[in-house]
């Protein structure tokens, strides 16, 4: 991190590695301002808008362009000293398929303050610890979708849980023209027929049928994560019957995860049962059965070892990849060196930094899944005629990451320091302590969904333009990378990084404040915005075609 930025006073560009040939401008800077950089005084050659870059030495067609000390780019016609770069002038390019020697050791993090450190959470018999307490209702096809969104209205009607009832208030008073009321921000206080009980959960999706076998398999595999994860007490699944995805492949899947078989899982099969009234009658009653089962287990203590972290950015910006991400990463970094473990996913983010992520990871055969895992996923993108270059949103080069590579390098900084002990097929759970890779895509959603679904318990969600993603059954911490997003979408980000831009704190101050909410969100003392907002995100990851 020593090359990344100074934190004493504010600045005006940032040149955030040693070897980069290009500087961030960290407010909007006009043409012909000067600024000193390496000792050498640049004057811009035209203006560079905030998160935007421009060059430290005149760049001829064909030169590379580097940050955070890999290439990011390529230059596609000169740019002089001090000029603005831009899908105009710069196009993407990696020096990913270069050798990679592996790395000796790492300096781990000053961990002390946090030695004694635990957490409340729920105990289960696996040796698993949740941060939450939830009862989930999933469908195993879509056709089940529209029953799952009927219990849904019927299980919060019945446990006076309406998380929307101010917007109907809103609705009722816009359609009557009357004043509108004072809209109150918390529930009102009501007695929890089920006080260790977080909730329940309602899963819908668009798989299940219709696609390939291996599709149906990867959802049952995906299912059953989220069924035996430590977050969830037990589970009702709703099948039609005739659907490629069968309740014996989930039974198959719930086997590996769930050995010792400790979950509760009730299966209902609408085309045996019949009528609608008696599927709703007997899975209302399995879901109430199952919530008084899942109010026995309290709170209690839990070493930090027993935390899985998922790492996540979404509506990325110019600022992203040298305060939130970084940031996260150095709480990844503690985490780990406190016993705990932590999954890096969306490997076409990770395009360009290959070759670092090699020498991390902790024997041949893990950095060589790895390389294996990447180019499977290249082929089957170039298969269907896409390409990792394609990645940046409209969104993400507006506001500075104009190439892949750029992105990536900066989105890589979420998974800290730390050796890189297994890399993770997709729906495939954590092993062991430390820093895993998980094959996803970059899609915030499919990424966020997969992650809880391999074991994550707390979610880091980084983002430069603001996204309201959650998860149903993981709490999903927003970390801002600019203060003014935190401010302007203050009810959807948990953590501000600006100030680490605005150099008024530094990345480890700011990472054990960081990592002191994360323990508050694992206990149940911090709800996070996109649990008050009731944002369940869920969207799985649909690698075949459609039949």
């Amino acid at each position: 991190m020593s090359d990344m930025i100074a934190t004493q006073t504010p600045r005006r560009s940032l040149r955030i590695h040693r070897d980069d040939n290009v500087c961030v401008a960290l407010v909007d800077l006009p043409a012909g301002a000067t600024l000193e950089e390496g000792g050498v005084t640049i004057t811009l050659a035209e203006p560079v808008r905030r998160k935007h870059k421009f060059t430290l030495e005149a760049l001829s067609t064909g030169d590379i362009v580097t940050m955070y000390g890999v290439t990011v780019g390529r230059a596609t016609r000169p740019i002089p000293l001090g000029g603005a770069i831009g899908t105009g002038n710069v196009e993407h390019s990696t020096d990913s398929a270069r050798d990679t020697t592996r790395r000796s050791g790492w300096q781990s993090p000053d961990v002390s303050a946090f030695a004694d450190r635990t957490f409340e959470g729920y105990h289960r018999a696996d040796g698993k610890v949740g941060t939450a307490n939830y009862w989930l209702v999933v469908p195993l096809v879509f056709c089940e979708n529209r029953n799952i969104e009927v219990l849904r209205e019927c299980v919060r009607d019945a446990l006076g849980d309406d998380p929307h009832r101010r917007y109907k208030r809103m609705a009722r008073s816009l359609l009557s023209g009357e004043a509108l009321p004072e809209m109150d921000d918390e529930a009102p206080t009501l007695e929890r027929p089920f006080p260790n009980v977080d909730g329940v959960r309602f899963l819908t999706h668009s798989l299940g049928c219709g696609g390939t076998r291996e599709d149906a398999r990867a959802l049952c595999q995906l299912l059953a994560g989220y069924i035996c994860h430590p977050n969830v007490a037990g589970a009702t699944v709703l099948s039609l019957g005739c659907q490629n995805a069968q309740a014996s492949l989930l039974k198959e899947a719930l086997a590996e995860h769930d050995p010792d078989g400790v979950r509760t899982v009730a299966f209902f099969e609408q085309q045996a049962l019949g009528d609608e009234e008696t599927l709703m009658r007997e899975t209302l009653t399995a879901i109430f059965d199952g919530l008084r089962q899942a109010d026995r287990v309290e709170r209690q203590p839990a070493p930090l070892s027993k935390l899985v972290l998922g790492v996540e950015c979404g509506g990325s910006d110019g600022f992203s990849g040298i305060s939130a991400n970084p940031l996260v990463g150095a709480v990844m970094d503690r985490l780990v060196t406190l016993g705990g473990s932590g999954m890096l996913s969306e490997f076409p983010e990770l395009c360009g930094v290959e070759h670092e992520l090699r020498s991390r990871c902790v024997s041949d055969e893990t950095a060589e899944r790895f390389r294996e895992l990447m180019a499977a996923y290249q082929r089957h993108a170039e298969s269907v005629g896409a390409d990792f270059s394609m990645n940046p949103s409209p969104g993400n080069i507006r506001d500075g990451l104009i190439t892949d590579a750029m992105k990536s390098a900066g989105a890589a900084r979420k998974g800290g320091d730390s050796p890189i002990v297994d890399v993770l097929d997709y729906t495939e759970p954590v092993r062991q302590s430390g820093l895993s890779l998980l094959c996803t895509p970059g899609n915030d959603v499919e990424s966020t969904t997969a992650l809880a679904g391999s074991g994550a318990n707390l979610i880091l969600f980084t983002t430069g333009l603001g996204t309201p993603t959650g998860n149903p059954v993981v709490p999903v911490l927003k970390i801002a990378s600019n203060s003014e997003l935190a401010t302007r979408m203050h009810d959807a980000i948990d953590f501000d990084a600006g100030p680490i831009v605005e150099g008024r704190a530094g990345i480890d101050e700011l990472a054990d404040e960081l990592l002191t909410m994360c323990l508050d969100a694992a206990s149940g003392r911090y709800r996070s915005c996109a649990v008050r907002l009731d944002q369940q995100d869920f969207i799985p990851w649909k690698r075949g075609v459609s039949l």
